[in-house]
């Protein structure tokens, strides 16, 4: 696995010198190489990535504050990227997302070692955590903000809790790509989720797609 195309989206101001995005690149390189090679995330030191990174320790803590967030953006730079979404509508924004998670269960299959590196983020509540803050928070009230908009626009009805229906919609595909990893993830089952929930969601008035 590469990450020579991923750029990390570390959260907060950048700290110390101006970022080189060949140094983070090689640094993101030396922990995923270190994984590969199946160290476990509890026993890579900032010393030892640094060195298999060929850089200073003071390097890599100028760009992040400690291992946990280092590993949230390793992973997030393996993942796919977060899609940029169309605006028609709360229906063609719901599908690019819930499409989003579609690639990245995709992705998750297919990468044995991301598996792994999700199964060992689990067992650290501090990386876990971490995981949450940065990436899981945004998307989620990304999510919201969409049916935000739905419900000003009359296409979602204003009595729904955002919550709720942000489960309803991100419920499936994340029961399927993570609890059934047997089971198809077939091209066009997002927009099969987001119509399918969207008829006990949509006001009464409101016309079918």
């Amino acid at each position: 696995m590469t990450l020579a195309d991923s750029r990390p989206r570390t959260q907060g101001p950048a700290r110390g010198r101006p970022r080189s995005e060949a140094v983070e690149h090689a640094i993101l390189e030396g922990v995923m190489k270190l994984l590969e090679e199946g160290v476990p995330l509890a026993e890579l030191s900032i010393e030892r990535i640094a060195r298999t990174a060929g850089v200073g320790k003071a390097t890599i803590y100028r760009r992040w504050n400690g291992k946990e967030e280092l590993f949230v953006d390793v992973v997030r730079a393996a993942e796919p990227p977060d899609p940029e979404l169309p605006g028609t509508s709360m229906r063609d924004d719901l599908v690019v997302l819930l499409e989003a998670l579609r690639q990245r269960g995709l992705v998750n299959r297919s990468s044995a070692i991301l598996h792994n590196v999700y199964a060992q983020m689990k067992s650290s509540p501090q990386i876990w955590k971490a995981y949450h803050i940065n990436v899981v928070n945004p998307r989620r009230e990304l999510g919201k903000e969409v049916l935000r908009r739905g419900q000003r626009n009359g296409e979602l009805r204003a009595d729904i809790d955002l919550d709720l229906a942000n489960d309803l919609f991100t419920g499936p595909m994340l029961f399927r790509a993570m609890m059934r990893p047997d089971d198809e993830l077939p091209e066009g089952l997002a927009e099969q989720i987001v119509d399918s929930v969207l008829v006990g969601l949509r006001p009464v008035s409101s016309p079918q797609p």
